[in-house]
């Protein structure tokens, strides 16, 4: 059943670099205050990490930056700490086609639309459905984990961090970079 699974996963990452490729998206980025609208993809199966992300929702509310969360839970049922928040969706086993891609699910689809000034990936074990969202995403500037052995990076910033990476220590390292970029007048790159 394994064997199985892999391959429906490896057609699906095949499908997704074709439409990745062909989908193109403007990148660019200029300076921490131009922030307004940030997506994180968040692989929900830690639920003790929820909080963290409660945390840093509510220092960016404090700078009206808005936050959107959408991640990923392979259970059947949602943890509830997991319900019913406004700034948190999530995509669940049954919203995924034979592929692994997310296509009936609606929040998924409203969360690569949305063009938020920076996507934040905390995909750190590489979920496929997150990473789908992730790819396909047309979000201004995107930031990932450095992985060696990606060969196609989907990212514009990538942070290597020694692992165990936690969220926090990594959600710090995120923001201390974006300050660091400044730009007075942000080039765009068609990507």
């Amino acid at each position: 059943m394994e064997l199985l699974g892999e391959f429906r996963q490896k057609i699906g990452i095949y499908i997704l670099e074709r439409k990745g490729s062909r989908s193109k998206r403007k990148v660019h980025y200029s300076n921490i205050e131009s922030i307004k609208k940030i997506g994180i993809v968040w692989d929900a199966s830690n639920n003790d990490e929820f909080s963290i992300l409660t945390k840093f929702h509510n220092k960016m509310n404090e700078k009206n930056v808005k936050v959107k969360i959408i991640g990923y839970y392979a259970g059947k049922e949602l943890p509830n700490n997991l319900t019913a928040i406004k700034f948190f969706s999530c995509i669940r086993q049954p919203e995924l086609d034979f592929f692994y891609k997310p296509v009936s699910s609606v929040e998924a689809a409203t969360f690569i639309k949305t063009r938020f000034d920076v996507l934040i990936d905390i995909n750190f074990d590489k979920k496929f459905p997150l990473y789908y969202v992730s790819t396909l995403s047309t979000a201004n500037f995107k930031v990932g984990l450095w992985d060696s052995r990606t060969s196609n990076p989907i990212f514009d910033l990538m942070i290597e961090l020694k692992k165990p990476v936690r969220i926090d220590n990594y959600l710090d390292h995120v923001m201390h970079y974006l300050e660091m970029i400044k730009s007075e007048s942000p080039e765009i790159v068609e990507k």
